[in-house]
């Protein structure tokens, strides 16, 4: 098993040291090419001139390469050696926690980096400034601006991707089911806290407290569980306010509303059933949710 660890870093100063109309190409060729496989899976294109493409879902969160300047020399030097090697360390933790009780994983290699996020950009700004992307198997990308409090989450965050990068090696994702969005994301924040506590809980889960859970949250996704493509999941999943932000039709949920059930139904069926969060990580969501109707009233 390999990481291939990206320090974007280095990239990030080659840009700002690149003329503008040649920055983009070295931004993909560098920190997006090493990922071609995941953005295939995806289906989304390299080819500029397709109207939804890698770079224009770059732009959603990130600085972009053409708007780079000298005064971000300050955020990239926050990638520094110690960022990156709390970053190793996390992602070995994770992968260990899986392998030590013999999980044996398909996926050899594990491609992953950090980007810069965009402080204007309300989709970042919505999740404390730090998010990541982890669902394709081999492949991780973190998202943050960088501070004390969101380099201090990194580890937590790596925890989370590994979570589903480990999970989609034997579970199949299918469409994109309203359920399976629940319960992986609560695998993913259970596991996360195991390993980085409960004070690295991300705001996905914290901003939403258990009378909003229970009163609004929990009857709209029971109601819904039975959505099977990802387009129609992604209001109940994200809330209303990302949901605005991407033009999508509300449906009445706060931010986050499917992570924040999503941890506690899995916490729930922990306590249950006494199954460690590794073990639990490798069942479908249909064996998971056949033990805990009772969650839902």
């Amino acid at each position: 098993m390999q990481l291939h660890l990206i320090e974007s870093d280095k990239i990030y100063k080659k840009i700002l040291e690149t003329t503008i109309e040649k920055r983009d190409e070295v931004f993909k060729q560098n920190l997006l090419v090493p990922f071609r496989k995941k953005f295939e899976k995806q289906h989304i294109s390299f080819d500029e001139n397709v109207p939804f493409n890698v770079m224009t879902l770059m732009s959603f969160m990130h600085k972009m390469p053409k708007d780079l300047v000298e005064e971000d020399i300050s955020f990239i030097n926050r990638f520094d050696e110690n960022f990156w090697e709390n970053i190793t360390t996390a992602f070995h933790r994770s992968i260990e926690a899986f392998t030590s009780q013999d999980v044996k994983l398909p996926v050899e290699d594990y491609y992953l980096t950090a980007l810069l996020g965009n402080p204007s950009s309300p989709m970042i700004a919505i999740n404390e400034n730090y998010s990541g992307d982890g669902g394709i198997p081999g492949y991780i990308f973190l998202s943050l601006v960088p501070n004390d409090y969101t380099i201090n989450r990194i580890p937590s965050a790596v925890a989370h991707e590994c979570n589903h990068n480990i999970r989609y090696q034997f579970i199949e994702w299918g469409k994109g089911p309203l359920k399976e969005m629940i319960v992986s994301e609560g695998l993913a924040e259970n596991f996360a806290e195991k390993m980085y506590g409960k004070e690295n809980i991300g705001p996905w889960v914290t901003k939403n407290d258990i009378d909003t859970l229970n009163k609004v949250i929990k009857p709209i996704l029971k109601e819904n569980l039975h959505i099977d493509n990802m387009q129609e999941a992604m209001p109940y999943l994200y809330g209303d306010e990302i949901t605005k932000m991407q033009g999508g039709k509300t449906v009445g949920l706060p931010y986050a509303s499917g992570y924040t059930c999503g941890y506690y139904l899995i916490k729930y069926y922990l306590q249950k059933t006494g199954l460690s969060i590794e073990k639990v990580t490798l069942k479908t969501a249909d064996e998971i949710l056949s033990e805990v109707d009772e969650f839902w009233t």
